[in-house]
């Protein structure tokens, strides 16, 4: 009598039907994971930090064409506004809201502009009064402390034209840089940064007085006489107007990099000389 081997775990129709089970699990594990960590980056982008790249020159000196910073999300609450593309998945007004301080540089939906994201400086808060007189800011009747220091040198480069011929100079090293009139200013509570005020008389050195609104904030670029910003009426291809609090998105919180622009992809080399390294990890 010839003995049978006894069937084997292999052999069995369970086993059988359990490998391709096994396999078909294993081939949905990876878009599974694309797209649990796509769930993760949207969150992330919308509730906490979002990177921002720097398009003009209107907030010049701090932050000039080819910076790129990390945007705080939650300072300021959340509203439909935060989310990637203005979903509408949460509401019009911010839940969790706080209100931004003076000298925040904050990014925002410009009223007029559809769902363009700009970047200015909180300059007055509901109930204060702002003015320009002679290019020198007035906030509450009571002039802001403005005083002159080095001028500002930026290299020209694809990134960076300067504003006129006239602020064309030549650096130590010989290169063409754009050298700008720098002050100080310094708000109420003492939080001070650096501005430019490159034309005398310049359209919008003198203004009339304006109370902020509740719920609004009034908002200028640190590049005074070349920024569309609350001096000028909302309007599309202007000005900004008096910007509801609730079209805030956030915070400028570090700098994470910044390009001169002259990098090319075909050349590696280029991606590092190009880089304006003095400017990295700068916070706000």
């Amino acid at each position: 009598m010839t003995d049978t081997p006894a069937p084997t775990a292999a052999d069995s129709p369970a086993a059988d039907t359990a490998t391709p089970a096994k396999k078909a699990k294993k081939e949905d594990s990876f878009p599974v994971f694309v797209l649990k960590l796509a769930i993760v980056v949207v969150l992330f982008r919308s509730f906490v930090f979002a990177p921002f790249y720097i398009p003009s020159e209107s907030m010049v000196p701090r932050l000039v064409n080819g910076d790129y910073l990390l945007l705080a999300k939650w300072p300021y609450g959340y509203s439909y506004r935060s989310l990637p593309f203005s979903v509408p998945l949460l509401p019009d007004s911010r839940i969790l809201a706080s209100m931004p301080e003076r000298g925040d540089v904050v990014v925002f939906k410009a009223p007029a502009h559809g769902d363009e994201d700009w970047i200015k400086r909180v300059i007055g808060l509901p109930g204060d009064t702002v003015q320009m007189k002679g290019g020198q800011l007035w906030l509450n009747n009571q002039p802001v402390p403005k005083v002159a220091i080095t001028p500002f040198e930026v290299k020209v480069s694809p990134n960076t034209r300067c504003y006129s011929s006239q602020f064309l100079a030549k650096n130590d090293a010989n290169e063409d840089v754009c050298r700008y009139p720098r002050f100080t200013e310094t708000l109420p509570g003492g939080e001070s940064y650096e501005v430019l005020d490159l034309v005398t008389n310049g359209l919008k050195d003198d203004t009339d007085p304006v109370i902020v609104p509740e719920g609004h904030v009034f908002l200028m670029g640190d590049n005074r006489d070349n920024s569309q910003d609350s001096r000028y009426p909302a309007d599309p291809g202007g000005g900004i107007g008096i910007v509801p609090v609730d079209n805030l998105i956030g915070r400028a919180t570090v700098m994470m990099w910044s390009t001169d622009g002259s990098a090319e992809w075909l050349k590696p080399w280029t991606w590092f000389s190009a880089a304006r390294w003095n400017r990295i990890g700068g916070t706000f």
